[in-house]
């Protein structure tokens, strides 16, 4: 319902704009003329130029983000599984420090001593 309410709005203004801005222009690109084009034109030519430039700019940013967002995601998953292995790795050393703790200390003989 927005959007529609923006159109109109918009619709309204071009409209409005178009009305009071008919006078012919010359426009030049380069080595292209282009005479007894109404201003009208001109204007919204140029806006139209710039949604669709500053869309393509977006666009080129919302990838990049993503691409960047995909990145820290597999640092994330690849730390994950570290922890993971580290974490079992101290539980191990944590069983085998209380197994020998527990264990009774023998001291080997020595056959050779006096």
């Amino acid at each position: 319902m927005l959007t529609l309410i923006l159109l109109l709005l918009v619709g309204t203004v071009l409209t409005y704009l178009s009305q009071f801005n008919l006078s012919p222009v010359t426009v030049n690109f380069g080595i292209y003329v282009f005479s007894d084009v109404p201003l009208f034109y001109v204007m919204i030519g140029s806006l139209a130029v710039g949604l669709v430039l500053s869309y393509l700019i977006n666009l080129f940013h919302e990838i990049s983000t993503s691409f960047l967002i995909r990145s820290k995601r597999n640092e994330i998953k690849k730390s994950r599984g570290e922890i993971l292995e580290l974490t079992k790795r101290v539980h191990q050393l944590e069983l085998e420090k209380e197994k020998l703790k527990h264990e009774p200390i023998v001291e080997p003989e020595d056959l050779n001593a006096l």
